[in-house]
């Protein structure tokens, strides 16, 4: 368990919130651009800027995000006292769910870069409500702790 004092972890749970509120952003719309991109030709004008617009989001915000809403969680998971209570353990599995997403979406970008997409934009619209569940597991589980 890490000493931390009262202000350094109220300061450590702001910066968490922010960077978790920019990897949701993220994670929410990236799908919704694979939706438009989904529908467009190709190697078309349209193609390639939601190929850029696609990579800037995942490089210049999703992933930054993502790593310091994960290492930022750990210090408050190592600083918590209460490992043996069902509502860390379940905010857990949603967190290893959203990583999962991640790696989907940024292996789903990847194969728009290489205009080497397999999937329907109804396929993605699909993939777009798995954050938002889980999102909503996260919240209640962190605020409310129901277990």
């Amino acid at each position: 368990m890490l000493e931390l004092s009262g202000e350094t972890t109220l300061w450590i749970k702001a910066v968490h919130i922010i960077a978790v509120l920019s990897w949701m952003a993220g994670m929410l719309y990236l799908p919704r651009l694979f939706v438009y991109h989904a529908d467009v030709a190709p190697g078309s004008e349209a193609s390639e800027l939601f190929k850029v617009m696609e990579r800037r989001l995942m490089r210049a915000i999703m992933n930054p995000a993502m790593v310091l809403s994960v290492v930022l969680g750990l210090v408050l998971l190592f600083n918590l006292n209460d490992w043996v209570s069902g509502w860390v353990h379940v905010k857990l599995a949603a967190v290893t769910g959203m990583l999962v997403i991640h790696v989907l979406l940024a292996r789903w970008r990847i194969d728009f870069a290489n205009d080497a997409n397999r999937h329907s934009g109804k396929f993605y619209r699909f993939i777009n409500e798995g954050p938002t569940v889980l999102m909503i597991i996260i919240v209640i589980m962190a605020v409310v702790r129901p277990f």
